[in-house]
Order: C-alpha cells, then sequence, then structure tokens
C-alpha cells in the first residue's frame, strides 16, 4: 500500500521505517521551525526579482498563521502526522490549508536539509544557554558551600586512602572550578552552533540572489555558515561536539556524585544528605538511599555515550547529506534533557547538604600528617628524600598532630587557606549573566520577527 505525502506517494511501511522517532521528537522543534520559516519569508519579500517571489503582505501573511501554528502547538493542537513525516511538512501543509498558493511558495530557495540544520542549531542555542545558566548556578552554589565550610578539615585522598590535611573548603570550590572549565567548554560550543545554516538549500546553493547574511541577522546568529556544503555537513558533528561538551559537564557532576554516595556512608558519614533527595525501601524501613547522585553517575554515562554515538553515526558518511542524520536527533535532544536536568537538581542538593565536623576530624590518623612533617624537617635544613625515609620509618610518633593547624600553614594560593571564593564566584556569576542576557536576546529577535509579545 502506498500513502501519499507532501512529496510523493511513498510505500506505507518505507514511510513508517524512515519516518521514525520525528513524529514525536519534531515537536520540540516547532518553535524553531517556524522561527527560520518567518526569516526565511522576509528574506524572500526583499529578494531583488520581478515578478517579486513573495511581497510584504505576503510575508505578513505567513507570519501570521505561522504565529496561529505556534499557538496550536502550545495547546497540544497541532500535529505532525506520518504523512508530514516531520515537523517541516507539518508546517508547510498548515501553511498551504490555510494560504493556499501562498503556502505553496514559502519552500523557495529551502531544503528541508538546510531547514532542519537551522532548526537544530536554534533549538541547541535555547537549551546550551539553559545548561549554561543551570552550570553556574551550581557552580556558585558549590562555592558558597565551599566558603561556608572552609576551615572544616577533611582527609584528602589519593587511590581513595588517607593522604594529607585538606579541608571541606577545598573539595568543594574543586568541583566548582571543574564546573567552570566546563562552562568556557559549553560556551566555544555555543559560539561554534552560533552560525546560520540556512539558505544552503540541499548543500549546493540556489539560482537566485538570496541574502544569507540578512536571514542570519533575523535569527540572530552571529553569522552565516559561509560554506554551502559545509553548513550542511556540519550536522551531526555539531550535534556531537555539543554533546562532548555537556559530557565533559556530566564528568565533573558524577564524580562529585561518587563523592556524596562514599562520604554520606555510614562509615565515613562526613555529609549527609537532604531527606528530600533521598528515597526508601520497599522492604527495609530504615533506608534512605542516594538514588539521585547514584542515577546520576547512569545519566553521565548516557551522556557520554550520546556524543560517542552521533560521533559514530557520522564517522563514515560521505559528502553532502545521508539520511543516516536523522538517527542523531534522539540521543541529541535526549543529551540535553539528561544534562540540564542534572545540573538543576544538583544546586538544591548541595544547598541543603550537612556537614558532620566531628566525623570529619575524626577520619584524621596520624599517617595523613607525613608529608606535612617531612616538609617541616626539609624547611629545618635536612634533604627532602632523607625527611621522607626518616618520617617513613616513624609514623608513630605523627600522632597528635592537630588539623587546623595543618590547614593553617597552607596559605598559598589555591590551597585550602588560600582559596580565592570571590573570585570564583564571580567568574560563576559572569557565565550566568551572560547566558541570561542572551537568552533574553534571542527570545527578542524571536519574538519581534514573529510578532509576539513578551
Amino acid at each position: 500500500m502506498r500513502r501519499k505525502t507532501t512529496v510523493g506517494e511513498v510505500d506505507a511501511e518505507v514511510l513508517a521505517y524512515t519516518a521514525g522517532q520525528d513524529r514525536v521528537l519534531d515537536a520540540a522543534l516547532v518553535e524553531a521551525d517556524c522561527f527560520g520559516t518567518a526569516a526565511h519569508v522576509a528574506m524572500l519579500a526583499r529578494m531583488p526579482v520581478k515578478p517579486p517571489l513573495l511581497t510584504p503582505a505576503d510575508a505578513q501573511a505567513v507570519v501570521a498563521e505561522l504565529r496561529r501554528v505556534l499557538a496550536d502547538a502550545a495547546a497540544g493542537k497541532f500535529k505532525i502526522t506520518l504523512a508530514d513525516q516531520d515537523v517541516h511538512l507539518a508546517v508547510e501543509r498548515r501553511l498551504t490549508e490555510k494560504l493556499g498558493d501562498l503556502g505553496k511558495r514559502v519552500h523557495t530557495c529551502r531544503s528541508r536539509n538546510d531547514q532542519v540544520a537551522v532548526d537544530l542549531r536554534l533549538f541547541a542555542k535555547v537549551r546550551l544557554l539553559e545548561a549554561m545558566e543551570a552550570a553556574a548556578t551550581l557552580a556558585r552554589t558549590l562555592v558558597a558551600f565551599a566558603k561556608k565550610h572552609a576551615k572544616v578539615p577533611m582527609v584528602g585522598r589519593t587511590h581513595m586512602q588517607p593522604a594529607m590535611p585538606s579541608s571541606v573548603g577545598l573539595w568543594a570550590s574543586a568541583w566548582a572550578e571543574s564546573l567552570l572549565d566546563d562552562l568556557a567548554l559549553l560556551r566555544t560550543a555555543y559560539d561554534l552552533n552560533d552560525q546560520c545554516p540556512l539558505g544552503s538549500a540541499a548543500s549546493y546553493g540556489v539560482p537566485l540572489p538570496i541574502d544569507r547574511q540578512l536571514t542570519s541577522d533575523l535569527l540572530g546568529f552571529a553569522q552565516p555558515v559561509h560554506n554551502v556544503l559545509h553548513a550542511n555537513q556540519a550536522r551531526g558533528k555539531m550535534e556531537s561536539i555539543i554533546l562532548a561538551a555537556l559530557g565533559q559537564a556530566m564528568l565533573t557532576l558524577s564524580r562529585l556524585a561518587q563523592d556524596l554516595i562514599l562520604f554520606s556512608m555510614p562509615e565515613f558519614g562526613y555529609f549527609r544528605l537532604p531527606a528530600e533527595f533521598t528515597t526508601g525501601s520497599s522492604i527495609m524501613p530504615q533506608k534512605r538511599n542516594p538514588d539521585v547522585p547514584e542515577l546520576l553517575r547512569a545519566k553521565a554515562a548516557k551522556v557520554l555515550a550520546h556524543a560517542n554515538l552521533v560521533a559514530e553515526i557520522v564517522r563514515a558518511a560521505p559528502s553532502g547529506y545521508n539520511r543516516d542524520l536523522q538517527e542523531t536527533k534522539a540521543p541529541f535532544m535526549e543529551g540535553f534533557e539528561l544534562a540540564i536536568s542534572s545540573l538543576r537538581i544538583l544546586a538544591p542538593l548541595m544547598s541543603k547538604l550537612e556537614v558532620d565536623a566531628v566525623a570529619l576530624r575524626r577520619g584524621f590518623g596520624p599517617e595523613v600528617f607525613a608529608t606535612d612533617r617531612a616538609l617541616e624537617l626539609v624547611a629545618a635544613g635536612m634533604p627532602f628524600r632523607d625527611a621522607y625515609h626518616e618520617v617513613k620509618a616513624n609514623l608513630d610518633k605523627l600522632a597528635g598532630k592537630n588539623p587546623d593547624a595543618a590547614l593553617a600553614a597552607k596559605r598559598h594560593l589555591g590551597a585550602p587557606l588560600g582559596l580565592d571564593f570571590a573570585g570564583l564566584a564571580a567568574r560563576a556569576k559572569k557565565a550566568g549573566d551572560w547566558a541570561v542576557r542572551e537568552r533574553k536576546r534571542h527570545a527578542a529577535r524571536r519574538n519581534a520577527l514573529l510578532g509576539l509579545k513578551a
């Protein structure tokens, strides 16, 4: 049996197979598709050809119908059917149903290839800014937690074994600084994504005088992707870059989650997870399970796997568009959801995390002070290797050392009592403020082009 679609008749089984999940996934792209279409028709209406492809009044009529599409989508009334295959043809069908021949003109000088490419970049813009806001908020929360507990001694560990005197402030602010590095990587991914592929059509341009700079400006991109073939070939690779950046943030969160699980165990008792972030057992009444950090570890693995999956899908693709790219959409979208939800849930958890200073001090055995003692001998004139062996042979003489005194001696840059909490907090605030401004700028562009109220 064959099914009629906007782009011709297709075998029903082939249609279902090739449409895949797009009918469901593309619901997240309705706004981006309408935004991109509004820019495209505005450009067509200004194209210097006679007779004009679209008049300014035509463009206004299309934009008015796009607003109605958005309203219907928000109300759950805009449906993407199997015959539509995707959001692009669903919107075109709607425009044709309501506007007749005018709706049929909208796709002039455009392919679904550059349409989906611009939709995904617009979608990624919004979601990257959400991720960056959430990461900045979490970083600031970690810095505040670190500053509050700056002088609480904590055993520093290597190989999970007691190593040297440290502090809760050092531990917590280390994760904050890691997130700040992750934010820098997310910003790089954002800048690479902030280029408009629209107007590249099927990858080879069109024989009409379109204005790609205009559509880029209307959509608020920093610039167009220059080469029309690269504009479409960057799809898949761009998604893998973004997922890899999100994956680095998830690496930070996953290792933090692992520490929270370990150090909240009764055998350590350093921290107590907020009750609302734990769950019970169906059989054991006493249980308070660390399900949130446990799930976070698994979600981190999925984001990292999605980055690799997308890269593998495009790894052997020849030049030009290939349908393989369709399979990158689901892991791309899920990767955002996993990362943003994880970043958001850890901030309130960390703000309510309880610190048991007594348990932390109890963790200090004499051996934790071995390196500090060796360096004291060095300061008195003994060569380091001799001091090393001297202390190693007399570990039993280290009993009674004071962890507070050990911390007080570590005041150089970045050491437990040399931490620049204000500087770290300022970096996090700057990143978060930039993301907020950029999100507002993007919303203003969208609202102006589509005639939406702020």
